[in-house]
This record gives structure tokens, sequence and C-alpha cells, in this order.
């Protein structure tokens, strides 16, 4: 009777409902149970089940069930579809108090589309006025592979990663087989904590880390505790590990950079995503164990390279096959092919031998992007397979930032940037080829609103200087007069031409090159300073690599790419200068090197020719009679025009300045040529 008195309200309800008479059909109990499973509304579709199911599926194992399969299958856009009953059908069902319904149940799963087939039966239970129509249930309505039994499963089949490759097809970033190191706990021999010390030293990690591991719940002293992963390129770390009782290691498949520090900044590594990430992305994109990429181009094409999960839903019964109940295929990721050229990017960075700087290297005719450095860098390598706190507070410690990522910064260009300024002054026409302005002494100042500024040049010409004579010799009062004749409106117009003050058009996030702190150049003296490349302007190595493009390309400044696929000799800014006046700065820059007077005479050897432009900033502070300079050199072979390298090297005061660098990009355009 209990049950009975708890059906009433609804068979009032549908008592009230009915329209052809005051007897509760078959078919408006139907229509109110198929309600209640669109709504998942489990509790009353339970209310709405044969006695013989009741008592088969407690309710509480019943409503518990349809939740945790719903939400763990990810259950959305449940669509329950039925044909109604004829009147002929329905007359039959009344009299025999038996009704059948066959069902559709669409849903979309974690997995995909489910659709199935199912009949529902109703029959009458309880008598006169408190009779009415109960639909006998069984797992069946859940899905009918289950319904004599059967366990429903859940596998993510995890997608293989991308690799990152560059223009040569040659791996910066690849899954290999690396060395899952670790400890069988009962073979550490006599003593065990001098053993701990040891892997504690050759893995970089910390005691407290080793005996965390070793105090897990589940460790016995004849299992294998995982401790850190360690590629085949530690061979030396390895051996020594081998030597040390207790420890072994199970081969896994793990992230490899094979080079290492000279591309950590580019490639940057891949790690266990953690809490703070998972709570910034959208909702199940990743899960707890996931691996995700945290710098560089792992991070940047993250969404490439991750790929898409598999995922595939199963009934296992015992001495049969699985059934498959719905699959979505594991979308591996795709590689990501760069213009990079790691043999080139090696180079350029072992040419530093552990001093700081920048360089980028491209292809000056393409817009390709050869080589992007930072120098010092770090090991993606040891940031992959987990750095040591110690380890990690000693580069962030270390004076030259191997941490800092020099490529995406920006400095004062210094002399290197007097050809863009020569460039501005022959759109603008303030500079006419040939015209040559007197220029008296090593100093010069532009009247009582300088004060006791002066700009100084380096050497003292003979004659008139025009504009190909003051690039050779680098004249920085002669871009000073230039910049100043021309003022402020056009010059920074011509500056904005060159993408100064714009965001630069590179997939890989560079920072945007600066006029000046507010953008302006209403001081005179700044203006003057920044012509010849110091003063506020700053600009990346990149930046100022594609601002010799115009020289090479007729005038047009190119974009720069990083993608093998990406179109070629795509142009930023058309036309900023004519094709004459584009020569007119290549032969200068060719006479910078090889001329007698020329800044760069290191660069001017015999089986190659290289033209480029020298530049020294000075990094002295306000009141400061000297401080320290970053040396810049821009070079190409002066034919070939295939590769143009801009390089800095800080603290060159003490190494010759500028020539430092011209020697050093020397002796790489000798290397490639």
């Amino acid at each position: 009777m209990k049950k009975i008195i708890a059906l009433i309200p609804i068979v009032l309800l549908v008592l009230v409902a009915a329209c052809s008479n005051d007897k509760v059909t078959p078919q408006d109990r139907f229509d109110q149970y198929v309600k209640h499973w669109n709504e998942q509304e489990f509790n009353e579709m339970y209310n709405m089940s044969t006695t013989t199911s009741t008592e088969k599926y407690a309710k509480e194992d019943y409503v518990e069930r349809y939740k945790n399969i719903y939400e763990d299958l990810n259950i959305d856009n449940l669509n329950i579809t039925y044909d109604k009953l004829s009147e002929e059908k329905m007359e039959t069902a009344m009299e025999k108090g038996t009704a059948q319904f066959p069902f559709t149940v669409e849903m979309e799963t974690i997995a995909g589309p489910i659709t199935f087939d199912y009949k529902a039966t109703l029959i009458v239970e309880g008598e006169e006025e408190n009779a009415n129509w109960f639909v006998k249930w069984d797992p069946g309505f859940i899905f009918p592979a289950i319904k004599d039994g059967g366990e429903i499963g859940l596998s993510n089949i995890k997608p293989e990663r991308g690799e990152i490759l560059d223009r040569n097809q040659l791996p910066l970033a690849l899954n290999d087989t690396v060395h899952n190191v670790g400890i069988v706990p009962g073979k550490l021999g006599s003593n065990p904590e001098k053993a701990k010390q040891k892997i504690s030293d050759l893995l970089g990690m910390s005691i407290e880390s080793i005996n965390k591991n070793l105090d897990a719940g589940w460790v016995e002293p004849d299992l294998f505790v995982p401790l850190k992963k360690v590629p085949k390129s530690a061979e030396q770390t390895l051996n020594q590990l081998w030597e040390v009782s207790g420890v072994t290691e199970r081969k896994v498949t793990g992230r490899v950079y094979p080079y290492g520090e000279s591309l950590g900044h580019l490639v940057g590594f891949t790690g266990p995503v953690t809490a703070e990430e998972l709570e910034e992305m959208d909702s199940g994109a990743y899960s707890a164990n996931d691996i995700i990429g945290k710098r560089g181009l792992e991070l940047l094409y993250e969404d490439k390279l991750r790929g898409e999960a598999g995922v595939e839903i199963t009934v296992s019964k015992e001495n049969e096959e699985d059934t498959i109940l719905a699959e979505k295929p594991v979308k591996n990721g795709e590689d990501v092919v760069t213009t990079i050229d790691a043999d080139l990017q090696m180079k350029i960075y072992e040419s530093y031998d552990g001093k700081a700087g920048t360089a980028a290297a491209i292809h000056p005719k393409t817009g390709e992007t050869l080589a992007l450095v930072s120098s010092p860098s770090f090991n993606s390598n040891e940031m992959g397979f987990g750095i040591s706190q110690s380890r990690r507070d000693e580069l962030q410690n270390n004076p030259k930032q191997p941490l800092l990522n020099r490529f995406t910064s920006t400095y004062a260009p210094g002399s290197t940037f007097k050809p863009v300024t020569a460039a501005i002054g022959l759109n603008n026409e303030s500079i006419i080829p040939g015209e040559g302005i007197e220029i008296n002494g090593l100093t010069w100042s532009n009247g009582e609103g300088w004060g006791n500024y002066q700009v100084r040049r380096v050497s003292e010409s003979n004659g008139p200087v025009d504009v190909t004579n003051a690039l050779v010799r680098s004249d920085n009062i002669y871009f000073a007069k230039k910049a100043v004749e021309m003022g402020s409106e056009k010059y920074v117009n011509g500056l904005q031409q060159f993408g100064f003050a714009k965001d630069f058009p590179f997939e890989y996030p560079i920072e945007t090159s600066t006029i000046s702190s507010n953008g302006k150049l209403n001081d005179e003296v700044l203006l003057a300073d920044t012509s010849y490349g110091q003063g506020e302007i700053q600009m990346s190595a990149l930046h100022l690599a594609m601002a010799y493009t115009p020289f090479l390309n007729k005038g047009n400044l190119l974009k720069p790419t990083i993608l093998a696929d990406a179109e070629k000799s795509q142009v930023w800014q058309e036309k900023l200068i004519t094709g004459e006046q584009a020569t007119l700065i290549q032969e200068a820059l060719r006479n910078v090197v090889a001329a007698p007077n020329g800044t760069a005479k290191g660069a001017h050897i015999d089986d190659l020719a290289i033209s480029g432009k020298t530049g020294t900033a000075e990094l002295k502070k306000s009141g400061e009679e000297s401080g320290p300079e970053n040396g810049w050199f821009v070079g190409y072979p002066t034919k070939n025009q295939d590769i143009l390298i801009s390089m800095m090297i800080e603290n060159t005061e003490k190494q010759g300045g500028s020539a430092f660098t011209v020697g050093k990009v020397t002796e790489l355009l000798k290397a490639v040529k």
C-alpha cells in the first residue's frame, strides 16, 4: 500500500490531463516517463517502474547508477523518441492491461554519438481506482548491451605529440626512448643513505624528493620506484648511475631536445600540466596527468602539437569480447616544420662562448627566419625532465640571466640603425644622393637649447659629407643634422613605415619596437640621438634584420616567417625607397667593409665579399663618462644574399666594441657560404 499512496499525486495529475476519458492510458504514462527521462529526472523514473523492477533494483542504486554513467560519459543532448499507439492498439492495451512502445534513444557522449533502439513494456498495477500503468525497467534502458549484465568501460587513448622540425627535417623536439631511472629499495646495499646521496647528486634531485617517492604507500622492497626521466644523450650520467646499487631503469617515451641549450629559448619545453593551468583552460581540455607546452614553440603551437585523445566506451562481459558502444579515434598531434636551420642556430649560439647577447638570421630575399638565438640559455632536456630547485636558483641568480629570452626583447641598435635613417631621409628627400654638407670637428651642438650636450663622431671628414660617406665612416653628426633638418613629424612617420610602434608581424611573440618612451621625438636632442640608434629607440635583433630587407628587395620591407609552409617573400611595407636608393645603400654597406675608412674592415676577407654595418650602443647613464657597450653587426654575403645575420654581444667595451661582433659574424658567414 505504501507505493500506491506515493503514486496518488501522479495519478491525479494524469487524470486531470486526460482528455479522451477519465481513465489513465499507457500513452499518457509513457509520455510522462519519457519527459522525465529526457530531463534526466531519475527519481521520478524509478517511481514509475513496476514492482518487479523496484524489488530487483533498489532506488538508491538505480538513481546513482544512472547519474554516474551519464556524468562519466558526459551524456548530453539526450533525446528519446517513439511512435504513439494507434486507436486500435490503445483499445487492445487497455483491455489486456499491457502495452509496448518501441523507442529510440539518441545522445552525445564523450566518445561521440550513441543511438539505440529498445522496447518498453507497460503494465497495470494496483486495483480499481488505484490502478495505474508502470514501466517494466531493466538495464537495457541504459544500454541494450548491459541488459543481462556487464561493466561499462571508458578508455582514453593518449595522442602522440607532434614533433618540431627544422627546414631540413632535423628534429628540434621529438618523441624518443628515454631512461626512467629509479630504485629498487631492497637492493640499495649496506649504506642506503650514501647511495641516495650519490643518486641525488647525479639526478639533481634532493634527498627529500627521493625519500618522498620511496615512502609512498604502495612501495615494497622489491618494487621499482621511478625517480626521474633521463635522455639517452646524458650517457656519462647514466653510466655513473648504473654503478650505484639498487639503481635500475624502465625504457619509456619522452620529449627529447637534441640541440639542448642552443635552441632552449626558441623551442622551449614541455611538462605536466599544473593545477593553475587547468583552472585557466576550458573544462575537459586537459586532465591532471597531461603534458603541455611550457615555453617557446612548444607553447606557441600547443594546439597543433598536442592532438586529441581518443575515447572508447565499451561493455565488458566475462568470457566475451568487449562491445564498443562509441568510439572517438585518437588524433595524433601534427608536426610543426619551421624555417629554422638547426645547424646554423647551433653555430651562432656556440660562437657566443657563454657571452650574453642575441642574434637573428634570416633569408633576406624570402623573409624566412633561419635562427633566433639568446645567449646564455638553458637546456630544454633539463627543464623538461625535471629541474631541481637548487639548479633553478642557480639559473635565476646567474648575472648573465640565462632564463631571459633576449631575442624577444628590444635594445638600442646603435649605428646599425643609420641605414634606416638614410632610407627615411632619401624617401622624404631631406637627403639627396651625392649632396654633401660641411661638418667641422668631432662634435656638434645645435645651439642654446641643447645646453652642454654635443653629438660626437669617431673621425673627422675631409670635405663635405654625403650619405654614402656618412654610412661608410659611421658619422653620427651627419645623421643628427639630417634628422633635425627633416623634423620630428617626417622622421617619426618614416620610423612608423619601418614598423616602429606597430605590432611586429611574426607568429612568435616579439616585443614591439619603440621610438621613445612616449612614442614622440619632440625634444630636438632626442631626435638627433635617435637618428644614429641611441636616444630611447629600441628594437629586436629580428626587426633590425628585417629593416635591412628593403635595401635588398627594391625598397620592400618583408614580413618574417617561421613556418616552412608559409608564403615566402611576403611584403610588410611597400616601396619605402626606390630601387636606385636601395642600390645606393647596398653599395655603401659594401664599402663599410671594403673601403679603407670603413668601420667593418674586420669583415674584409679574400674568399668572401661581405656587406654590413657596425654599431656600438652605449648604455651609460646620465652624467657618466663611460659605461657598458653592446656591440652590433649586421652582415650578409654581397653576392648570394641568401643569409643576413643581425648580432649583438653585450659588454664589448673591453673587447674592441663592435669589431668583436664583426669577427663573430664574419666567421659564421664563412662557415655557411
